[in-house]
């Protein structure tokens, strides 16, 4: 069995303070926003307890889909790269960009300066090449990361994957398919086109066309802040698509409190298991515990224990 937890969307804090010269831009109202309503809703203390109950899980493998930073400030990403650390080695971890990470054009590579490990595939990367997709083969499992995070205007949290980044997505599914590999994309933005537009992924239709024509076996994002398990249309059947809650929101807050997902992978292909474990808060519950076991793959998929304090949306086919 491999074991692959997912955690995103942490928005680490403090918030270093900004030069002067760095809030001429978005950067400005993201500020403002952060002061005035979100650094109250990301908890650092909670993170923190969070992170140290996945550690204690023993995962074989991380997952992080995004949002380490907060408004792209040349401070936040020395921070984020410890965070990684903190979660294991390059090894042990692969993350991929939200757009927070590349929330203003001087900063969008950042995350390539400072957390390329953490984004290298099991290929040698030469110069000049894509980061991304990238491919990391760990056991019967392959890991697929992509970046759907870009530099927007005022007021939008838009992700793009560009025609190119999906062609190549393709191809890579229907190789490691051939390989027999369970896999799993990871991508900030969830890939359903749905919900606010100024929030959606602009070419969703992409990766819809590319799972529909090489299929995957599960997709992990993050960016919405809340539980989600919808499934798309795969060359082989449905695939199970799924968003967590940010790590560090706590359960005082109205919002969805912090959580993160365990996927218990094992069998091979045409004959999968896979059974998703959500650990974290609930509201009022300070205590981090089991909250919902759903299964996705293997005899009785699509069934859902719902432990108190968390309730569970069923899976439904777009």
């Amino acid at each position: 069995m491999f074991t692959l937890a997912h955690l995103s969307d942490p928005h680490l804090g403090p918030l270093p303070r900004p030069r002067f010269s760095e809030l001429f831009s978005k950067r400005l109202l993201g500020y403002t926003n952060w002061r005035v309503r979100r650094r109250g809703r990301h908890d650092m203390t909670c993170l923190a307890a969070l992170t140290q109950d996945l550690l204690a899980q023993n995962c074989d493998h991380i997952a992080v889909t995004g949002d380490l930073a907060v408004i792209g400030l040349d401070a936040e990403f020395t921070p984020a790269r410890a965070f990684l650390e903190k979660l294991g080695s390059p090894e042990h971890v692969s993350a991929i960009p939200g757009n927070h990470d590349a929330y203003v054009s001087g900063t969008a590579d950042h995350p390539q300066l400072h957390w390329a490990e953490y984004m290298a595939g099991d290929s040698q990367r030469t110069e000049g090449s894509p980061f991304f997709p990238y491919v990391r083969r760990r056991g019967k499992v392959a890991l697929i990361g992509l970046s759907s995070a870009v530099p927007t205007g005022f007021h939008s949290a838009e992700g793009r994957l560009g025609k190119e980044q999906c062609y190549r997505l393709t191809e890579i599914l229907k190789e490691l398919d051939g390989e027999g590999m369970f896999r799993v994309v990871m991508i900030h933005h969830p890939p359903s086109g749905t919900g606010e537009v100024f929030r959606r992924l602009t070419d969703a239709r992409r990766i819809k066309r590319a799972l529909l024509r090489a299929g995957a076996e599960l997709v992990l994002h993050g960016h919405n802040h809340r539980n989600e398990f919808i499934h798309l249309l795969g060359r082989s059947g449905p695939v199970p698509v799924i968003g967590v809650p940010s790590a560090s929101i706590g359960p005082t807050n109205e919002s969805t409190p912090g959580a993160y997902n365990i996927y218990r992978i094992d069998g091979e292909k045409g004959a999968w298991t896979c059974e998703m474990v959500q650990r974290g808060y609930a509201h009022g519950d300070l205590d981090i515990r089991e909250r919902s076991r759903t299964v996705l793959w293997g005899a009785g998929a699509g069934q859902t224990i719902a432990h108190p304090g968390l309730t569970v949306e069923p899976a439904t086919a777009e």
